[in-house]
């Protein structure tokens, strides 16, 4: 469908005063075809086939971001899970091997960020994958563009608690190995992960998905909260229709670029994921959308409806602009990331309980949240798992993205620098879950799952 000339400029008003961007391109790249019995030579086909397909985004996202004058800011690549590829050489001295290759992959291509250093793991670990979750704390340590997943469960086979409760312990010793924990901001723990999903840290190159894809990520919570400033005496219905129109014509904007630059690297085109994506700039948080809504302060009471409203107008708008919406798709809340956010953490308007009811309607889960330091890891499973269990009953994407900063306390602020923020470290329920959590095995899969 042809953009007409309103569309056009109303595209490009979007661009220069409400802060609309493409978040993120990301390409998808299959390294099955790498492997080899010769670990050099398995890493050394790694390395050239990232940094020549890296160099092939950087060279055409930058013309495509000239020519329609739209800013796109951060070129990512997302590689088959690491573990799946990695069985024969899945030793942990090989694992800081691989991602240090791929690290250095990234940075001589100048691409931002890689992820896909991960594995499926929600109906057991085999040895690799449990060697990979042990060596993660060093690998996290040693890289700055490795970005790791691990996905627990889904709502066909329920959540395997053993592997929850490696990570509690893992994210302890990634965060006293790296700077105010910022290793773990760079690891992601899902159920029910999208293989197509192209945001940072839990994007992977899925095993249903071609050798190459590329797909795009699209943020306008500044777009979004202008027109909601504009609408204040509309009731909630004529809200949602006002916001499922506006995301309608950001989607269409967003396909646009996707699609001209996968031809150009000649790819096929994945997804567009049309998540409103916060950053600590001014004017780009969610947080301030639903302040905008009538909320005083986001946590207060009927937050989590103005959430659950903003959600479903950004799913349907999206939907209906394109046939090739993936991906998360809806609302994230991170709290680090989101100057909002962060400051209704300071303000005592929210806590980890209301954070967690706004994960059964939002995109993620409890993203770029920081803990104190001295969190024991039964503790740091256990609220991981509470959020997984989320998605797994109610059948949708769930993660956490938990922080231990070390040596801090609840109320301390933490400073993660540049694009992840600054927050107040939130405080926790100080009642143990411990015997709990040891129990482990596998939360079954909910009946809902039984559709066959």
């Amino acid at each position: 469908m042809p953009f007409s000339i309103e569309e056009i400029y109303e595209t490009a008003r979007m661009i220069l005063f409400e802060k609309l961007d493409i978040r993120t391109t990301t390409l998808g790249i299959n390294i099955k075809d790498c492997v080899h019995s010769n670990f050099s030579i398995f890493k050394d086909k790694v390395r050239k086939k990232l940094v020549q397909n890296g160099k092939k985004l950087i060279k055409h996202a930058k013309q495509v971001e000239v020519k329609y004058g739209i800013p796109i800011i951060n070129k990512r690549i997302a590689i088959t899970p690491i573990s799946m590829v990695m069985e024969t050489h899945s030793t942990p001295r090989k694992f800081i091997e691989m991602a240090q290759t791929i690290d250095t992959a990234a940075e001589e291509a100048e691409i931002d960020y890689i992820g896909g250093f991960g594995a499926l793991v929600q109906k057991g670990t085999t040895k690799a994958e449990k060697n990979l979750i042990d060596t993660l704390p060093d690998i996290l340590a040693s890289t700055s563009r490795v970005c790791s997943f691990l996905n627990v469960g889904t709502t066909n086979t329920g959540m395997n608690i053993d592997a929850v409760n490696l990570v509690g312990k893992m994210l302890l010793e990634t965060s006293r190995k790296t700077k105010n924990g910022i290793g773990c901001c760079r690891f992601v723990v899902f159920v029910n992960a999208p293989e197509d999903n192209p945001f940072m840290a839990g994007a992977f190159h899925g095993i249903g998905e071609p050798d190459f894809s590329l797909n795009i990520g699209i943020s306008g919570p500044g777009v979004v909260r202008s027109v909601v400033e504009k609408n204040r005496e509309c009731n909630l219905t004529q809200l949602s229709d006002i916001i499922k129109r506006t995301v309608f014509k950001i989607t269409r904007a967003g396909e646009l670029i996707g699609r001209e630059i996968a031809n150009q690297i000649r790819v096929p085109f994945g997804i567009v994921d049309i998540s409103l994506a916060s950053t600590t700039a001014p004017g780009d948080s969610v947080a301030r959308v639903i302040e905008e809504f009538g909320i005083e302060k986001i946590g207060a009471p009927g937050s989590t409806l103005a959430i659950a409203l903003l959600m479903d107008a950004v799913k349907k708008g999206g939907a209906m602009a394109s046939s090739s919406v993936g991906g998360l798709s809806g609302t994230f809340i991170p709290v680090s990331e989101d100057s909002g956010m962060s400051e209704a953490v300071a303000k005592s308007s929210l806590n980890m309980e209301k954070l967690e009811a706004f994960t059964a309607v939002c995109s993620v889960g409890l993203d770029m949240v920081a803990i104190p330091g001295n969190t024991p890891a039964e503790t740091i499973s256990a609220i991981i798992a509470d959020e997984l269990a989320i998605g797994i009953i109610n059948n949708k994407t769930t993660a956490a993205r938990i922080i231990p900063v070390p040596g801090k306390k609840a109320g301390e602020k933490v400073n993660f620098g540049g694009l992840l923020g600054k927050m107040p470290v939130m405080s926790i329920n100080k009642f143990s879950s411990s015997n709990f959590m040891k129990r482990g095995g596998r939360l079954p899969s909910p009946i809902i799952s039984l559709r066959n």
